[in-house]
Formats: structure tokens, sequence, C-alpha cells
């Protein structure tokens, strides 16, 4: 065993996957995680704790998997954590938990995530459930969405005893985790429907099918239906576009859109009720972990797929596993190019699109070099669709039905960091419904710590 390398993790070949939409990591096993944790020193001062955002005990849930006792590490991570499985697989943990690793400066840092991973996966597979309340409190709240920002404050606050219901808009639960995360990087089945039908053990009710702003509104809950506290985790579903010429062209998806009818909707089934046009020459706009969720996905419907960014690949915000992934593939990366106007035929369908190339300048306001463009540097992409994935917005539908709730320019709901705390008494938001799109895991850190905050509400401590 080589102590300064991770044990490999066992992937499907990349040509067969690019082929299927099965999961393309298959974890570790017992005996490889077992090895893996051996790897751990177990600090007495842990910077990976301080690089997760829902605070786990890394050392002492890996530990127990030292000691080949999942049980007992499935029970710590889940003090802290509701969807272990789901972090397990999408989380950035490069540059949250593993990158603060100690064991990272001379060697590779511990896979914490694929060890979390086994962890979640081997308490579904032996029907090991996290622990509830001891008492009821008597207080009931509403989490508005079920993404993970609602489930972990859901969660969290049954835990502690609480009457939790979760409002959902769309017939399934999951939120972002069912529409927005393709099946091979995400099952459904076996991993989200598992970890939602947790939060269900703690005595979480769900109601699926609830326009909150429509079929009932903040004030009516609170005013009406006797909550006491309100959580707002309705995510961010609202797509940006770039206002090109062309953009309304048929064939032009959001990404958003895209990866709702595909994971949630079936529709890579030709058989669906709801089926999706199946590209020949697809380019996906953007750079971010969305973008290459689309393009992977249009890559399994027979599609040659371009991702088009107008910066390096250093700049390219996607995890680093993800881009690997999708290059392996056979994902055509064009960067340093940036789309001008988008071209369709005399029926109104897409059949190219203008791009022109860029150099990195000075740094911009992020820190990252400022793409400019080089001049007479315009060329055509033959293509038949377009999807744009360029980040998403919350819609304004809850914010503007609701008396007293303060949003920002952006639509997003102002809210405190440390508990969530809104303009309005008794309701607190956190997700990307308060900071635009991001990640799961800073999502369930949201909630978690809007937990905590309404917790303290409701007991007299706020």
């Amino acid at each position: 065993m080589d102590i300064l390398k991770k044990v490999p993790v066992r992937e499907q070949d990349a040509q067969r996957r690019a082929t299927n939409f099965e999961e393309v990591c298959l974890g570790y096993n017992k005996e490889e995680a077992m090895e893996e944790a051996l790897r751990c020193i177990n600090c007495k001062n842990a910077q990976c704790v301080k690089g997760c955002p829902v605070a786990i005990d890394i050392p002492g849930f890996i530990s127990s998997v030292k000691e080949g006792d999942a049980s007992a590490a499935y029970q710590i991570i889940s003090e802290a954590s509701a969807l272990p499985a789901v972090c397990g697989r999408v989380c950035p943990q490069e540059s949250q938990c593993e990158g603060k690793c100690i064991r990272g400066i001379k060697g590779e840092p511990v896979a914490i995530g694929k060890l979390e991973r086994f962890v979640a996966d081997w308490a579904v597979e032996n029907g090991i459930k996290p622990r509830g309340a001891a008492e009821k409190k008597g207080k009931k709240v509403a989490v508005i969405g079920s993404g993970p920002a609602g489930l972990t404050c859901a969660g969290d606050l049954a835990r502690i005893g609480y009457d939790v219901t979760i409002f959902e808009a769309l017939h399934e639960p999951g939120g972002v985790l069912v529409y927005g995360i393709p099946e091979f990087r995400l099952p459904k089945k076996a991993v989200v429907a598992k970890e939602i039908d947790n939060v269900r053990s703690l005595g979480v009710k769900i109601e699926t099918n609830v326009v909150v702003g429509k079929s009932v509104t903040i004030d009516q809950l609170i005013e009406e239906e006797g909550y006491s506290a309100i959580f707002i985790g309705s995510g961010a579903g609202l797509p940006k576009f770039m206002g090109i010429p062309g953009e309304n062209a048929n064939g032009v998806f959001s990404a958003n859109e895209y990866l709702t009818r595909s994971n949630l909707m079936n529709a890579f089934d030709e058989n669906s009720n709801t089926p999706i046009m199946r590209g020949q020459k697809v380019a996906v706009v953007g750079g971010g972990n969305v973008a290459m969720d689309a393009a992977r996905t249009a890559l399994r419907l027979g599609a040659e797929v371009h991702i088009v960014y107008r910066r390096s690949e250093e700049e390219l915000p996607a995890r680093v596993e993800e881009v690997h992934h999708a290059k392996e593939e056979g994902i055509i990366f064009d960067l340093l190019t940036n789309p001008t106007e988008i071209l369709s035929d005399e029926n109104g369908w897409v059949s190219g699109m203008k791009c022109i190339k860029m150099e990195l300048g000075e740094p911009d306001d992020s820190g990252r070099r400022r793409p400019v463009v080089i001049p007479d540097s315009e060329y055509v992409i033959e293509l038949d669709t377009v999807i744009m994935s360029l980040g998403t917005s919350p819609n304004p539908l809850i914010s503007a039905t609701t008396e007293g709730l303060e949003v920002n320019k952006w639509q997003c709901i102002v809210a405190t960091e440390e508990t969530g705390k809104t303009s309005k008494e008794g309701v607190y938001a956190g997700g990307d419904a308060v900071t635009g799109a991001a990640t799961v895991i800073l999502a369930m850190g949201a909630g978690k710590a809007a937990a905590q905050g309404i917790d303290d509400y409701l007991s007299g401590r706020q």
C-alpha cells in the first residue's frame, strides 16, 4: 500500500459509459474503504472538518471505517448530514474537506467523499436509519422546497422534535437532485429516493404539487395553517440567456429545461410522453458542472457535443473530475470562444452558431483574467442544437406573494448567513433562493444553519 496515494476507485469504461445512463463511478467495497481509511492520520485539529459546510466529524467516522464498523460511521455522519450518499457523489470535496486534508500536503488527500459514499451506501443496503427525536416539541414548521437545503433543514428540525412538512412544487421530491443532476452521476431510485426515505423516517411529511405563491402563500401558512416558522429553500430555477441574436430559434434549450426533461420526465426515452429532440451536433455554452451534465447527457443521446466557453481550461468552474470524465467520454472543448449569434434555417431551426475567439486579459472582480475579443477571429460552428448553461436565478413568485419579504436586485431573498433569518418575522431562507445557483453542499449548510436559527427562535433564544 502506497500511503501517499488514494486507493483507486473503480469506474465504468469511458467508451461503454458514453452510451448508457448507468453510474460512472462504482465506489469502494468494504476492503477498499478500510484500506483508504488507514491513510487518515486522525489529526487533533482536523482541518477537514473546517472545510465541510455541514461540519461532519470526519476523523470520527473514518476511525469507525478503519475498524470495519460502517454502522457507527453512518450514525456519526447522519448527526450532521441528511444526505450522505448524495454528498459522497456530488460534493466538490477537492475544494472543501479534501482540499484541507493534511495528508494532501505530501501526497494525495484522503478520499473523504468516496468513504462517505461507501458508508451511506452500506447503510442503505443494510437498512440502517438515522436516529430521530426522543420527544416532540409540539410546534409546526413548514419547509418550502425539497432540494438539498429543504431536506437538510427539515431533517435537522425533525431530529430535534419539530413537526415538519415540506411543500414541493413538482410531482416528485428532491429538487435539483432529481431534475438537475443526471442519473449517471446521481442515481434517482438507488440513491436520492433512499435518502428522502431516511428524512421521512424522522417524521417529515412531504406534500408534492404544491406551488407556494399560487396553491398557498407564506402568509396563509402562518396565519391560517398554524405554522410557527417557515424555511424557504425553493432554489433557483429561472434560467439565464446571453441576449444574442437568434436565441429564440427552435433547438435552443436552457440547460435547466434540457436536464429537467431528461432526468425527471424520462425524455431520453423515445417512448416517453415528452421525448426530447436528439441533436446530431450540439453546443453547450458554459463551463460549470451543469454544462458538463448537459453535455454528457447529449452525448449519451447520440450527439457530437462541444463545450463552448469564453475562458481557458484553468478557469473552468466545473469540478476537475467532471471535466476529466467529459474529456474521457469524447466531449470536445472549444475554449476561449464566445458565441455572438445563433443561426437558423428557413424553418426557424438552429443551423449553426457564430463565435469569436478570445484571449485572457487583466483580472476582473472575481480574480479571474477577463476574456477579451481577438479581432477578425469570427467563425461559424454548424449545429442543430444549442444548450445555454449560464446559471439560474430564483423564481420571484414566492417573494412577490409574501408581504414584507425583502429581496435584492437579482430577486434573491435577503437572509443572514449565520441563521437564514429574513426581513419577515418567523421566516427563514437559504440555499440557491438566497445565493443564486451554487453547490448542493452549500445549500445543505444553509439549511442546517437555518434549522438552528429556527430552533433558537421558537425556543426563545433569539
